[in-house]
């Protein structure tokens, strides 16, 4: 398992077949992830385009993530804890100076994806809203969003299969709100094999 530190992030090419495993290692820790055709990285996860294929705004087991040109880019296998968001864009600095009034810098999602997408030159404006695994946002029949702590567990993990070769942008989110109110590893594995023979 390799791990991303807390407030940091990863990126990496995973090839299409292979499943891209997610562990919340300690519990309540959100991690967000955008995805791209590492062939041409103007295709990417697209969550508007998620939800209208999936016909929900609940993203988990047996559920695409699909991409700006209406293509398959990962198919959720395996979800233990159920609960992911495609509503709420990365966390940046103006996330903290909006919605948390600090004015000096921070670290954000947007900014660790941006950094480390940067070796694939995929440039900052193309990041998308990404889908945030572990995330738990609430709503209400007005519409009106609540984030409250992830109800993700100790070791909880999602198993995705890639459904054509991807460059993954991955974070261990940087917002208080979105982790409880504190910051936590995320973990990662690459798997060859099928989820069921690495059991």
């Amino acid at each position: 398992m390799k791990i991303i530190e807390k407030q940091s992030g990863v990126a990496f090419e995973i090839s299409e077949g292979d499943f891209l495993k997610i562990i919340d290692i300690s519990g309540q820790q959100v991690s967000d992830l955008v995805c791209f055709n590492a062939t041409d990285t103007r295709e990417k996860f697209s969550a508007g385009k998620t939800m209208d294929f999936e016909e929900s705004i609940l993203i988990s087991t047996h559920n695409y993530l699909w991409s700006n040109r209406g293509n398959k880019m990962m198919k959720i296998i395996e979800d233990l804890n159920g609960r992911n968001d495609v509503l709420l864009a990365p966390c940046s600095q103006q996330t903290f100076e909006i919605m948390y009034n600090i004015n000096k810098p921070h670290p954000s999602c947007y900014n660790n994806l941006a950094i480390n997408l940067k070796e694939f030159n995929i440039e900052p404006d193309e990041i998308p809203t990404a889908f945030n695994a572990f995330m738990n946002v609430q709503f209400d029949t007005n519409g009106k969003l609540k984030v409250l702590p992830p109800q993700s567990q100790k070791s909880d993990f999602i198993i995705l299969q890639a459904m054509m070769d991807l460059v993954i942008g991955m974070t261990a989110c940087s917002a208080p709100d979105s982790n409880g109110g504190s910051f936590k590893e995320i973990g990662y594995e690459i798997i060859k094999k099928t989820p069921h023979e690495t059991n």
